[in-house]
């Protein structure tokens, strides 16, 4: 992904916005630092729509009796 300084996307805001719906995002810096990310609205509802962990681990389509039973054993000593 290309990076592109604050004032050059001010300057080609146009273009920039253009590149992204195009499928080419870009991270925005200022002061060498990256702040912000500029991508397609239609990337954007892709990636907000990623499930979290816990909703995964909901959703999961087994019956309890498919997960197996927790081990009771000690955890293993390491040396570190």
């Amino acid at each position: 992904m290309r990076e592109i300084q604050l004032k050059d996307a001010k300057a080609t805001l146009s273009a920039v916005v253009d590149q992204a719906v195009a499928g080419k995002p870009a991270v925005i810096t200022r002061h060498g630092r990256k702040q912000a990310v500029i991508l397609s609205f239609k990337d954007y509802e892709r990636l907000s729509r990623v499930p979290s962990f816990g909703r995964l681990l909901a959703a999961f389509p087994g019956a309890e009796a498919d997960i197996p039973p927790r081990s009771r054993k000690p955890a293993r000593t390491v040396d570190l």
